[in-house]
């Protein structure tokens, strides 16, 4: 199998698989290059509500495939961190659904995530330090909001593997199945996803990803809310013991 980022969208969920198992699904430097455009088509597309990101078989990402890093470490690195942030950036709920090697690049990529959920006997690490490279700032700070600053420093400073137990207890997952249960749970929690209001998880997201929100945004996303419809709708849905239908959708002019 060529190394390569497959997409499949089925039921408001995008599914993204990092597939390279030859090398324990190493992103290749076209991987890397791929993903942006990958989470941009997403995003513009309206039938997606939520965005999964696996690996092919039992891992999901050991990091960046090093025989492909041709271009200098900075140059590679550089790659990488523009690949996370588009992850970071994505519009609507991703999940990282993780099994096996969850290491460097692969790491990077799931703290990106909104959320992670992991299969028992996943191992997640941070490892430049094995390398002599400078973890960059923006993934440096993900990492920090995300797990805290002396879980960070452990792995940034150790570049040691730790297990799904400590990963849970630092908050760099939030759930941990069976292995043979990981897959129906991904799922089951997407489809909650998907049939919850955008408008909700969209402003969320904004509001959660740190900067104060100016007037300007507030006002958007009041005008959004009063123009959308889902709070009618959500009530109404509730009443009549229904599933609501919301209608906004991400894309709509800012």
């Amino acid at each position: 199998m060529e190394p390569a980022l497959h997409l499949d969208t089925a039921d408001g969920v995008a599914t993204v698989r990092i597939a390279n198992p030859a090398k324990r699904n190493a992103m290749t430097t076209d991987m890397w290059r791929a993903l942006p455009g990958l989470l941009a088509e997403c995003a513009a597309d309206p039938a997606v509500r939520v965005l999964v990101l696996t690996g092919e078989g039992d891992t999901f990402c050991a990091g960046a495939d090093i025989a492909t890093l041709t271009e200098g470490a900075e140059a590679s690195r550089d790659l990488a961190v523009a690949a996370e942030e588009a992850l970071a950036a994505f519009p609507k709920p991703t999940v990282a659904a993780v099994r096996g090697h969850c290491v460097g690049g692969g790491c990077q990529l799931a703290a990106a995530c909104d959320l992670r959920f992991a299969a028992e006997g996943a191992s997640f690490g941070i490892t430049p330090a094995r390398l002599g490279i400078v973890y960059a700032a923006s993934s440096t700070r993900r990492l920090v909001e995300l797990v805290g600053p002396a879980a960070a420093k452990y792995l940034l400073f150790s570049a040691e593997l730790i297990d799904t137990d400590r990963a849970l207890r630092t908050g760099l997952v939030d759930e941990v199945w069976p292995r043979d249960a990981l897959d129906k749970r991904v799922a089951e929690f997407a489809r909650v996803l998907a049939s919850r209001s955008q408008l909700t998880q969209a402003a969320a997201k904004e509001f959660a990803a740190g900067a104060r929100p100016g007037e300007e945004r507030l006002a958007y996303w009041a005008e959004q809310a009063r123009g959308s419809g889902d709070t009618a709708e959500g009530v109404t849905a509730f009443l009549e013991r229904r599933a609501p239908r919301f209608g906004w959708t991400v894309g709509r002019p800012r």
